[in-house]
């Protein structure tokens, strides 16, 4: 189980949350335009030119309206839609969760520069540390782990620094990696969905000895046309997002080294003269 330990993945699922309830107040809102919206399509529907019905005839009985949502749910079927929405409300989820995690403001805070730059000016070696010790950002467990390991000299607070920025890095690019495994995940399912709904028309026209039954051929072409966007649909967002996110995160860490390693280079000289 995920722990809620700190404030900033307390704000993080708080953001999921409110994105799912979102989500499904926008896909509720959606169905029910949907349940009301007939699509372009009609079957049995009269050619043109054919005679209108007879007056007194059933009007009921004219074209037979398809809607959009019961199209898609028949052509899908109830194990790929929960599939692409399980693949979708999962990207939505991660995409928030990176989007958090990948803000200046949690990597490099300009004001915690600054503030632990002020402190070092004013030789405050202790406030600090403990001002960087209790930020949660990258650069301030970066910058905690130098100030707890400079007695040991220089070197060895640098090499504390990069371990905890490896570290941080990881656990960043971690998170990254499952939108990339979705972006990889989807088009293969719309593919299998593709090869299953062409074995299945395959199948009706050699079961049908003759011609088969246009309807039912239609609904599995369908069902392989259909998954195939969906996963496109998901897998090209997730493609993009993943991309655009990964590369600032790369550049915001390159910062967190850059920016540490100036703050602390003034301890180079103290090290260099007490060994000699």
């Amino acid at each position: 189980m995920i722990g809620l330990g700190n404030r900033r993945e307390k704000t993080q699922w708080l953001a999921i949350v409110a994105l799912a309830l979102g989500i499904a107040l926008t896909a509720s809102w959606g169905v029910a335009w949907l349940e009301t919206t007939p699509t372009v399509w009609a079957q049995d529907a009269p050619a043109e030119g054919a005679a209108q019905p007879a007056d007194g005839a059933d009007p009921a009985a004219g074209p037979k309206r398809v809607y959009l949502l019961q199209w898609i749910y028949e052509a899908l079927g109830i194990t790929y839609i929960l599939v692409f929405m399980i693949l979708s409300f999962t990207l939505g989820a991660f995409f928030v969760m990176n989007f958090l995690s990948s803000r200046r403001g949690t990597i490099c805070p300009p004001q915690l520069a600054e503030q632990f730059e002020q402190q070092l000016d004013a030789k405050q070696y202790q406030e600090a540390y403990e001002t960087a010790k209790a930020d949660e950002s990258f650069l301030g467990q970066v910058l905690a782990a130098g100030m707890a390991r400079l007695q040991s000299g220089y070197a060895k607070s640098i090499e504390a620094m990069q371990e905890v920025g490896e570290d941080e890095a990881m656990k960043l690019e971690h998170r990254l990696s499952y939108m990339d495994l979705i972006a990889r995940i989807a088009p293969m399912v719309g593919l299998f969905g593709t090869v299953d709904g062409m074995i299945r028309a395959f199948q009706k026209i050699s079961e049908s000895g003759g011609t088969p039954d246009p309807t039912r051929l239609a609904m599995d072409i369908a069902t392989a046309l259909v998954t195939t966007l969906l996963g496109l649909a998901i897998a090209i967002p997730a493609m993009v997002a993943y991309t655009v996110l990964r590369n600032h995160v790369h550049r915001l860490v390159l910062e967190v080294g850059m920016t540490a390693q100036e703050l602390m280079n003034r301890f180079e000289s103290v090290s260099t003269e007490k060994r000699s």
